[in-house]
């Protein structure tokens, strides 16, 4: 126990020292990784590992080149903060999008994040890199609930309603879309002056428990109304 508390204490960059920051390293990205593994994440366990054992590599090596060729001239932290821009592209290609909804910016933001720890581990910080560990998955994880809880998870829609232009009212329409939830972004509006008809379209923003049959039920009980349309925003 002495002995690896020694290694553990130690600067110096060995085999030794090399080896248990490399696998505490490899806890901690699997532990981060296993997270967004469960929630199904583009980037999971693997990457997670890889991202965390890379950047404490990468910050070994930071420290061993100016402590080993001691004629060195320049500064070694460069190494290592590259890892810090470089990290954006692996960041970037786990953000996707559909539609108008955008996913993986979490995943992104602790791909970020599991570098940084990786660092500090490499650089020998176990206290900060435990606890900045700890921070991101009650992050990941506690506050996902708190924010499930808190703010309800809305998409984009939009609805599109013809009505005679001698009914046209869209106050009314209005509370019966605040009945159900359905919060106005913006509104659009199209007049057939021939068949004496007006269009008015709705990007609305609306939860998953929307029911839209419900929803059409109700606004076809308004007077005047010829036809109605809901369709994912684009």
């Amino acid at each position: 126990m002495e002995f690896l508390n020694q290694i553990i204490a130690s600067n110096e960059i060995n085999w030794q020292t090399a080896t248990i920051r490399l696998l505490l390293s490899f806890l901690l990205g699997m532990l981060i990784g296993l997270e967004r593994e469960a929630n199904h994440q583009p980037a999971g366990l693997r990457t997670h590992i890889l991202i965390s054992i890379g950047s404490t590599v990468v910050m070994l090596i930071s420290i061993f080149i100016p402590q080993t060729f001691t004629g060195f001239v320049g500064d070694p932290g460069r190494i290592a903060a590259q890892v810090v821009s470089g990290i954006g592209f692996l960041g970037a290609g786990a953000i996707l999008k559909f539609g108008t909804d955008v996913k993986g910016l979490t995943t992104a933001a602790s791909i970020w994040a599991m570098a940084a720890i990786g660092l500090a581990i490499g650089a020998g910080m176990y206290a900060i890199g435990l606890i900045s560990a700890g921070v991101v998955l009650f992050a990941l994880t506690v506050m996902n609930l708190f924010e499930k809880y808190t703010f309800k998870q809305r998409t984009l829609r939009k609805i599109i309603i013809e009505i005679k232009k001698k009914d046209s009212n869209t106050t009314n329409l209005e509370k019966i879309f605040s009945e159900f939830d359905v919060r106005i972004v913006s509104t659009g509006f199209e007049r057939n002056v021939n068949e004496a008809s007006e269009k008015v379209s709705y990007v609305v923003a609306v939860t998953k428990e929307l029911n839209v049959k419900d929803l059409s039920d109700s606004l076809e009980k308004e007077p005047g109304i010829v036809s109605i349309s809901v369709e994912l925003f684009q």
